[in-house]
């Protein structure tokens, strides 16, 4: 199923979103975050674009490969720590939300205006993950 063909409005609502926090959240925290919440849901299509966009702007494969063990590695300055603590915790939304820590170490490094825009990327990415995921979207065999 093609969503932006069966249900073109809905898609164009996501797009809008998308459009909105590529022109307001930087772009390497933004790949990163994108990378992460697509691995944490095990969409490939997603992970094969993002690792795949991030690298043709320039960011290493070291740092793109170390996503997956973000907490250990030590190629990420604290306002991506934040982050991509930011995005675990949204992506794996349980019973009890964001834990505070959480929150309190991104609001110490991101302004509140940044910090909307961030958590609105996190949300977008989520949807974008479980169209792909849901309607079986694959990368392409060949990029």
């Amino acid at each position: 199923m093609n969503a932006a063909e069966v249900a073109s409005q809905g898609y164009q609502a996501v797009l809008g979103l998308e459009k909105y926090v590529r022109a307001n959240v930087d772009h390497t925290v933004l790949e990163l975050v994108k990378l992460r919440a697509s691995m944490i849901n095990g969409c490939a299509f997603c992970v094969d674009m993002h690792s795949r966009e991030a690298l043709d702007a320039g960011e290493s494969s070291r740092r793109l490969f170390a996503v997956a063990t973000w907490r250990e590695a030590p190629f990420f300055d604290e306002r991506e720590r934040a982050a991509l603590a930011l995005t675990d915790a949204v992506t794996k939304l349980g019973e009890h939300g964001v834990p505070d820590e959480v929150w309190d170490a991104a609001a110490k490094v991101w302004s509140e205006k940044e910090l909307a825009d961030l958590v609105l990327a996190i949300a977008t990415i989520n949807v974008w993950n479980r169209i792909g995921v849901t309607m079986r979207l694959e990368p392409p065999a060949h990029a």
